[in-house]
């Protein structure tokens, strides 16, 4: 099987990048975050006087729904619609791409369920709706308070805000399920997310340990910083073989491996580069450590690691019990 891309693979994948160098670059980036900051601040009352309904205007909102837009007309979230339903007509491989753009620009939003939804929830395939899913383990579910619809559900179900580790992920307290049928392509597109997370915390130690010196010399000099860049790439490239190529069989296991491998390829990537930058990579001005909060926050969603370990144990003995 030949898992190299094609030229329209590198095209489209060049294409997405290039749209989010320019609408989503590292200012756009660090001015989310200062929202969001603000919002928290003026919100820390709201969350403690009981629950807020669902869909209230935010001043300190995370998704730019401009962009959102934006990234409806290039295609984003109607990619894999058929082009009879207005769609592009490509495949969770071409996804998987565009995925992992947008996990290399830490894009905020509920970009997963947003595209799963396009044709099912009207808006969703355009940009002009955003859609959340319950794709958290437990009673919560991100973007409540911005999204239009959640999938699979009736209606907004109200919600409580809670705090969140990573400040462009806002957490609600709320119930609903996620209806079945979504969870396989969640986790991979998900998990593709990771994977250009790892890839980019790789691009910025390497570039750090290029510039940063210490005792006359860069630090990549240094065996230590070496060997942890060189690890962080190992990670990184395995993940992007694993997801690839779940992306390309569809098959359920492949899949929860794929996650299982780049949850740990964008968490400890993250970490790897924050011990690189060393107490620099804690500060705002660095974004190191908004890679490791997001990529905490998608180990929790879809696939989390017990979950995939059960599925894959399942695999491998029902192959055991077919070969005895």
């Amino acid at each position: 099987m030949d898992f190299r891309l094609t030229e329209d693979q590198r095209d489209l994948r060049a294409g997405i990048r290039d749209l989010l160098a320019g609408r989503y670059g590292r200012e756009a980036l660090r001015e989310s975050v200062r929202a969001s900051e603000s919002a928290g601040v003026a919100s820390s009352g709201v969350a403690s006087s009981g629950s807020v309904s669902a869909g209230a205007a935010s001043s300190g909102a995370v998704v730019d729904r401009r962009l959102w837009r934006e990234l409806g007309e290039a295609g984003f979230f109607s990619l894999r619609l058929p082009e009879s339903e207005g769609g592009v007509g490509l495949g969770l491989p071409e996804a998987a791409l565009v995925f992992e753009e947008a996990g290399r620009a830490l894009l905020p939003g509920p970009l997963v369920a947003t595209h799963l939804a396009a044709g099912a929830v009207p808006g969703a395939a355009s940009g002009s709706a955003v859609v959340t899913a319950f794709d958290l383990g437990g009673p919560l579910v991100a973007y409540l308070g911005e999204a239009d619809a959640v999938l699979g559900a009736e209606g907004l179900p109200a919600g409580e805000p809670v705090r969140s580790v990573d400040p462009l992920t806002p957490l609600w307290r709320s119930s609903g399920v996620l209806p079945s049928g979504y969870r396989e392509a969640g986790a991979l597109l998900t998990a593709a997310l990771q994977l250009g997370s790892a890839l980019r915390t790789v691009e910025l130690a390497v570039r750090y340990a290029g510039e940063r010196e210490q005792f006359g010399q860069p630090i990549g000099g240094f065996q230590a910083v070496k060997h942890l860049c060189a690890r962080m790439l190992v990670r990184a490239e395995v993940a992007r073989t694993a997801v690839y190529a779940a992306a390309v069989t569809g098959d359920a296991a492949e899949i929860a491996a794929a996650k299982l491998l780049a949850d740990e390829a964008a968490v400890r990537g993250a970490r790897d580069c924050l011990q690189v930058h060393g107490g620099m990579g804690f500060t705002w001005e660095a974004d190191v450590h908004l890679h490791l909060k997001r990529a905490w926050v998608r180990a929790e969603q879809w696939h989390t690691a017990p979950e995939a370990e059960e599925l894959l144990a399942a695999r491998l003995g029902a192959e055991a019990e077919e070969e005895g």
